[in-house]
């Protein structure tokens, strides 16, 4: 019978710090749920001078060999919390090889290589674990898995980048540029000083392609989806679309029909009305839609040294009961099925548009008539007249991306009104 759950770190940053401190404060919770202690025996770092403080605070052995701990016969679970996807990637294939069970809270690695190393895991009888790689500290992974496996997701909408999520809300609740968002995120450690993941889109769509995985079963990689950041919203326009009665939040968006998926990233207009619309700043939140119980959110922290170190315990504690009790190794997401995108000519959606009229005479039949020609009805307008020039904002009913375009071309063309911008909508 196993005495101890004994691990090996890879990484001492900001999440490998938070781990010895959930281990310690948590101590006897979790022994107490667990039935034996989980144990520290090494961690590995590029540089053990700068790691020495930490070191001496926990009681952790440092090492900067990484075979040290995954070929310690005694580890039996280790911790990857490097990030990056080069380096980490073989640190992974070795410690599944040697196997050890592996948790990771690295989206990059686990949304372009988690097929093969899923893979590997079974191969070699071993766990793999990563809810912390989506959200943080919200345990959505695991419930997708094991809460809603008896459901039918036909929808699912995150706001699960932090950084965006807290610029987008700073522009709206302090009407700040985005320049000055980006710079108030990176002084406060919310933005790296290369924010492009973020602010363009790609890591929530490394996210969504997890969050697929776990909803539906169905691998997909970034070119199966349309992706757009924030680096174009104006603080202009966020004004605009609160008076329409929307929040614009950067989504990842997940619908499925009869006839496919489609999964995206971009900013869209949230009805104030939807819950997605209250979660400000760096909180994340998952939206779900499905056929049994029919609506349901999942608030919380994104990231976060405690939070996303929390859910990495949460994942060593699960490893441990089943270990403890001989469970038979399964690995964390079993669903599968094939690919099946939808054709994005036929994929619909509401739209939020801005348009500019250099005359103040009212234009809006015109317009709407260009929409009736598409079969589309405008559901919502306002007119603004500014310094002798006319602001129309406009939500439409359902359309298609090329119906939209069609608009769009004929609004600007013959009448010479100019297109400000779009969002689609929730």
């Amino acid at each position: 019978m196993m005495k101890c759950l004994t691990i090996g770190i890879l990484g001492l940053g900001t999440v490998g710090a938070g781990i010895p401190l959930i281990l310690e404060e948590n101590k006897n919770k979790m022994e107490s749920l667990l039935g034996m202690p989980i144990k520290i025996k090494k961690v590995f770092v590029r540089n053990i001078e700068t790691k020495q403080n930490l070191a001496q605070t926990y009681g952790l052995e440092l090492t900067t060999s990484l075979e040290e701990i995954v070929t310690d016969e005694s580890i039996d679970v280790v911790v990857e919390v490097m990030g990056g996807t080069t380096f980490a990637k073989e640190a992974i294939k070795q410690a599944l090889r040697n196997k050890k069970h592996v948790v990771t809270a690295n989206k990059n690695l686990i949304a372009q290589y988690g097929e093969e190393l899923v893979l590997l895991a079974k191969e070699n009888q071993v766990y793999l674990y990563y809810e912390a790689a989506v959200a943080g500290g919200i345990p959505i992974l695991r419930t997708l898995a094991t809460s809603l496996a008896s459901d039918d997701i036909t929808g699912l909408y995150g706001i699960i980048n932090g950084t965006t999520n807290f610029m987008l809300s700073q522009m709206a609740e302090q009407e700040l540029s985005y320049e000055k968002a980006l710079d108030k995120a990176q002084k406060l450690g919310f933005a790296e000083s290369d924010p492009t993941n973020d602010v363009e889109g790609i890591d929530a769509a490394y996210k969504m392609i997890i969050l697929t995985k776990f909803a539906l079963g169905m691998p997909l990689s970034l070119e199966d989806m349309s992706i757009q950041g924030i680096s174009d919203v104006t603080l202009e326009e966020i004004k605009l679309a609160d008076e329409l009665g929307y929040k614009v939040k950067l989504l990842g968006a997940l619908k499925r029909d009869e006839a496919g998926v489609n999964v995206k990233v971009c900013p869209m207009g949230v009805p104030k009305s939807h819950p997605l619309s209250t979660v400000e700043n760096e909180m994340n939140a998952i939206f779900v839609e499905s056929t049994g119980i029919g609506e349901s959110m999942f608030y919380g922290p994104g990231a976060g040294a405690k939070p996303t170190a929390t859910s990495i315990v949460s994942d060593l504690m699960t490893i441990g009961k089943n270990l403890k009790n001989q469970t038979k190794i399964s690995q964390f997401n079993e669903l599968s099925v094939e690919k099946k995108l939808v054709d994005k000519s036929q994929v619909v959606s509401k739209r939020m548009l801005f348009l500019q009229s250099k005359t103040e005479e009212s234009q809006l039949k015109r317009i709407q008539l260009f929409f009736e020609k598409e079969g589309i009805e405008l559901q919502k307008v306002t007119e603004q007249v500014e310094n002798s020039t006319t602001i129309y904002s406009i939500i439409t009913d359902k359309i298609t991306d090329l119906s939209f375009k069609n608009c769009q071309d004929r609004i600007s063309e013959e009448l010479s009104i100019n297109v400000l911008s779009h969002y689609k909508v929730l």
